[in-house]
């Protein structure tokens, strides 16, 4: 399943085992900006920062199948902030291939 690789990679801060759970036309809409993200956008030095940069504590998977991934944890980020992060990651030939976030914000 996705949820173990996706994991090592976050653990690992390997952006290229990150990149391979990707399908091409991979799409991430940020929650806090409206931001979307896109695979060939990507770039592999910006999203090794941002893996380096958040701490996961309980990350769990919900619930994984061939069409989806739900993940939730709680993620503490360089300045300061932490939510509780729900994740949707659906995916298209094996791999993720939309992927949208909801949080919320923990005092």
């Amino acid at each position: 399943m996705l949820f173990e690789k996706m994991v090592k990679a976050q653990d690992e801060a390997d952006v290229n085992l990150w990149r391979e759970c990707l399908h091409n036309d991979w799409e991430f809409l940020m929650h806090s900006s409206g931001k979307v993200h896109r695979k060939g956008s990507a770039d592999p030095e910006e999203w090794s920062k941002l893996i380096k940069s958040i701490t996961r504590e309980n990350q769990r998977c919900i619930y994984e199948n061939y069409e989806v991934l739900v993940t939730h944890s709680f993620n503490t980020y360089a300045s300061g902030n932490k939510e509780a992060l729900l994740m949707v990651h659906k995916k298209k030939d094996g791999l993720f291939w939309r992927r949208e976030s909801g949080a919320t914000p923990i005092k």
